[in-house]
């Protein structure tokens, strides 16, 4: 898969622009504020439709505009499609693919992006939400239906979510709450966040080889990174989470962590089970819950438990190695895209690997590594300040970006 085409109208800093691209590396080179990174996220954003820089949509709009639109050609084998998203601040966006009006969500999966950026290092050394949502933008782009899964669950977790509280202040005055329909939002909790605590579980057994593989190249083979999903119903059940010491190096004791750990895991995958799991947790936490008005036990409170050899990476990992976890988690990612026998459109399932001013943050090492890595990509969309931080094994088209301009080099 490929982008032939983008065009933004009142997109970011752009009133108006429109590219032709080509399969091969393509670099946006200019001073920083000069609207690269635009450029990238907007194709990003029809992939996800969320941005890695902002949460709302609202800062996608140029200043003083209504709306905003971002066009895209996609082909997928030697079939084009027209992907289209205006975006309306505090609006549903509207979505038409080949210039017919479509749901949004028929518009998932037919741009594919692996998107790397500075921001990622958050990945590792931020909190589990951002991992979560790494893994729910991974799971929705290999399968795309469960998006409306994630939508509902969040949907329910704010109304479930709102009850607790307004019965955890009434019983504080002095008053007994009606609880007769908590049990109804227990059963939908339930059954949206089952599905996602397995899509999630099975997409981690599934990363788990790609990300020690791409991070053993990207390090030079310098450590040893093992991803593993931590449920917050496990710990409901006083059930033992994953630990990096007890599942590092080559001990008995450490093949028996990793075999529990990953039983553990594949258990997870069971979403009738999940279900009830989660019922019986609630029920249990339900005074803990009334106290503290929140649910506290679900997918929202799960995290993707990230080690490097004997210790857990995040407060552990240096610099350094922070950057080559967070490049492996994006290198795995792309690759398991690119493999999903399952992936629609002609199977053409291979992303657009998008690398938005990561050359300039890495080491000369990494940054060979990674440049050797990637080169053989579809296609790539690099952003630089300089065109000294594309390496020249990435040779391909130049776009000089200046002042909202872009030109062709």
């Amino acid at each position: 898969m490929y982008v032939s085409d983008l065009a933004l109208n009142d997109f970011r800093s752009y009133r108006e622009v429109v590219l032709a691209l080509e399969p091969g590396v393509s670099a946006f080179v200019g001073r920083n504020g000069q609207g690269k990174t635009n450029l990238v996220e907007a194709v990003a954003y029809l992939s996800t439709f969320s941005s890695h820089r902002v949460a709302a949509d609202a800062a996608l709009v140029r200043q003083g505009a209504p709306g905003a639109v971002v066009r895209a050609k996609v082909v997928h084998g030697d079939r084009p499609t027209l992907v289209e998203l205006e975006i309306v601040a505090g609006k549903a966006n509207r979505a038409r693919l080949n210039r017919s009006p479509a749901r949004t969500r028929d518009v998932l999966g037919v741009v594919r992006t692996v998107l790397f950026a500075p921001e990622d290092l958050e990945l590792v050394k931020g909190d589990p939400a951002q991992r979560r949502r790494f893994l729910d933008e991974l799971m929705v782009l290999l399968t795309p239906r469960l998006a409306g899964v994630r939508a509902e669950y969040e949907k329910v977790l704010r109304q479930r979510g709102a009850l607790l509280k307004s019965a955890g202040a009434a019983r504080r005055r002095g008053v007994r709450p009606d609880l007769s329909t908590l049990d109804v939002w227990d059963g939908q909790l339930a059954a949206a966040g089952a599905r996602i605590v397995a899509a999630r579980a099975a997409l981690v057994a599934t990363l788990r080889g790609p990300v020690a593989a791409a991070y053993d190249e990207v390090s030079a083979g310098q450590g040893t990174a093992r991803i593993d999903y931590r449920a917050s119903i496990d710990v409901a059940d006083d059930l033992p989470g994953p630990d990096a010491s007890a599942l590092a190096g080559e001990t008995t004791e450490a093949a028996a962590a990793r075999a529990a750990a990953e039983e553990q895991e594949l258990r997870l995958t069971d979403v009738p089970a999940v279900t009830e799991r989660l019922l019986e947790a609630m029920g249990r936490l339900r005074e803990r819950e009334l106290e503290r008005g929140v649910c506290l036990v679900g997918p929202h409170r799960d995290d993707l438990v990230l080690s490097l050899g004997t210790l857990p990476a995040k407060g552990f990992a240096s610099h350094g190695e922070s950057w080559s976890y967070a490049l492996a988690l994006r290198l795995a990612s792309y690759a398991v895209l690119r493999d999903d026998d399952g992936a629609p459109w002609d199977g053409d399932g291979e992303p657009v690997l998008i690398l938005d001013d990561v050359f300039a943050e890495l080491d000369s090492r990494r940054r060979e590594r990674l440049a050797g890595m990637v080169a053989g990509a579809r296609q790539v969309l690099i952003t630089a300040a300089v065109p000294e931080d594309v390496p020249a094994v990435l040779e391909g088209a130049r776009y000089e970006v200046a002042e909202g301009r872009v030109e062709r080099g």
